[in-house]
Formats: structure tokens, C-alpha cells, sequence
């Protein structure tokens, strides 16, 4: 059956300090089924502390999203940077498999290098699922934004190295990229049998329209949700559903009415 989410990083950013301590109430406000926790890149050094927090929260974590930097550091290809790379890709093991996580999503590339240098990045996909394998994780490539080239593209590269590969669709980074289309094509039928996971978000701008990156909730954006729940019973989706779109205000305050109102508009499109 499938589980209706809630990114953390809906809850926590900047405006709060980011700070990890604010899930202690949401548990009272939100009527998801889980989390899915979002890794900061600030939390390295108190990582056992964040853990131990997590835990005693008593929710549900089947899903960790990476912390985004790993991507960054991949794309030099210099071994420090890369080793660096892989010894943060271990503390999000780490962390995902000691909250219980089953699945993480991971930005191959990502930030101001983004994918200009993808072959760094492949070059690095295996020992990456190898070793979230050996936490009990289940690795899944994100479709991040591209400067160089596109999602789909990097799919079927990964697709030609590891068959088997893996993928969580964010639906506003597909909007971004114009790749939407792509979910009903015939002749990428393919995509539905590596598509593990999905971040339902709303995008109200053009193609590549980087004014418009704001992660929103359905109904604030133009992306024809009806349509895609209406399709959903026609593939083999058996995933998850994250809802990432941003829910504190500049102060820092999180509206968890919208949450809830996403939460429920998933739910009844989905029975």
C-alpha cells in the first residue's frame, strides 16, 4: 500500500536554523504516514546526537534523502573530494539505517557543478549503491536539475551501466526539464519499472525557468495532477509518496495546514 510522506525539509530550513529539534511536535500536527528525512550538511558533526534524537521521536523514517553536497563533491573528480564524497554517503547510511530507513534518495549530481561532468558522477554509482546495499538501503537517483544535459538522459546512461538501477521522479524538477510528458510516452514505458519513489511537488514556470524553483503544493503550481493520479493505476508504481514543498514561513513558523490539506488531496486521489 502506498505511504503518503513528509520531507522533513518541508518542516526545516534556514529560517528555523534548521534546526532538527522542531519534529519533536509534528507528530501532533501532521497526518502523514512517515517522514523522509532530509540530511543538512551541518549536521555532520553532531550526527550521533541527531540519531539519537530521531529515535526517540517514536516516527517512522522509511526514507532518508542524502545530503546534497555529496553529489558536489563528486563532480572534480580529484580523489580527496571524491573520498570525502564517499565517506559522507556513509554517514547517511549510517544515520538512514539506524532510523529505519529502506530506501534513500540521492542527488547524483547536483549545485553550481551540476551534471557538466556526469562522468565523474556514474563513475561513482556503483561503489555508492554497493555501499548503501550493505546498510539495507535501497539507492534511488533523483531527476535533479541539469546545465549541461537532462535527466532522461543520465536515466539511460545509468540504465545502460546497472539495469537494475533505480529512480525517485520528482515531479516539478520533470516540469522543469519538460520531461512531464516522458511519464505517459509509450516508448518510455520503461521509466515506470525503475521509478521506486516520487516527490509530489507543484511548478508554476516554463521550461528552465530558474525564478521558478520554489517547491510548491499541489494546486499552487500548473502541473496536471489529476491527470497523473489518474494514470498512476495504470503502470506498476508500488512507491511512496514524498510531499517536499517548502511549509515554514520567512520567520521560520511552519504552516502545517497546507501539509495536511496535500496530505489528503494524495490520499483521496489515490483510493
Amino acid at each position: 500500500m502506498h505511504q503518503v510522506l513528509c520531507s522533513t525539509g518541508a518542516l526545516i530550513g534556514r529560517p528555523n536554523g534548521r534546526d532538527y529539534r522542531l519534529l519533536s511536535g509534528c507528530a501532533d500536527h501532521l497526518t502523514c504516514d512517515g517522514y523522509e528525512f532530509m540530511m543538512y550538511d551541518s549536521w555532520y558533526p553532531e550526527r550521533e546526537e541527531v540519531t539519537r534524537f530521531l529515535l526517540s521521536l517514536g516516527l517512522r523514517f522509511p526514507v532518508i534523502h542524502c545530503e546534497k553536497s555529496v553529489g558536489e563533491k563528486l563532480s572534480s573528480g580529484d580523489r580527496g573530494e571524491t573520498l570525502r564524497a564517499f565517506d559522507d554517503f556513509r554517514v547517511n547510511c549510517e544515520i538512514g539505517s539506524a532510523i529505519g530507513a529502506v530506501k534513500m534518495v540521492l542527488h547524483l549530481w547536483n549545485g553550481a557543478p551540476s551534471d557538466r561532468q556526469i562522468g565523474n558522477h556514474l563513475a561513482a554509482y556503483e561503489q555508492l549503491k554497493d555501499m548503501a546495499r550493505q546498510h539495507g538501503i535501497q539507492l534511488t537517483v533523483e531527476n535533479v536539475v541539469c546545465t549541461a544535459q537532462d535527466p532522461l538522459t543520465h536515466f539511460q546512461s545509468l540504465l545502460s551501466m546497472d539495469p537494475d538501477a533505480l529512480f525517485t521522479w520528482d515531479t516539478k524538477l520533470a516540469a522543469f526539464h519538460g520531461q512531464t510528458e516522458a511519464l505517459y510516452d509509450p516508448d518510455r514505458s520503461w521509466l515506470w519499472e525503475h521509478i521506486a519513489h516520487m516527490h509530489i511537488n507543484d511548478y508554476n514556470g516554463g521550461y528552465a525557468d530558474w525564478g521558478h524553483l520554489k517547491t510548491l503544493h499541489i494546486g499552487q503550481g500548473s502541473i496536471d495532477f489529476e491527470r497523473l493520479f489518474a494514470y498512476l493505476p495504470l503502470t506498476r508504481y508500488q512507491g511512496d509518496f514524498t510531499v517536499e514543498a517548502t511549509s515554514f514561513l520567512p520567520d521560520g513558523v511552519i504552516h502545517w495546514g497546507d501539509l495536511n490539506r496535500t496530505f489528503a488531496w494524495i490520499r483521496a486521489h489515490l483510493s
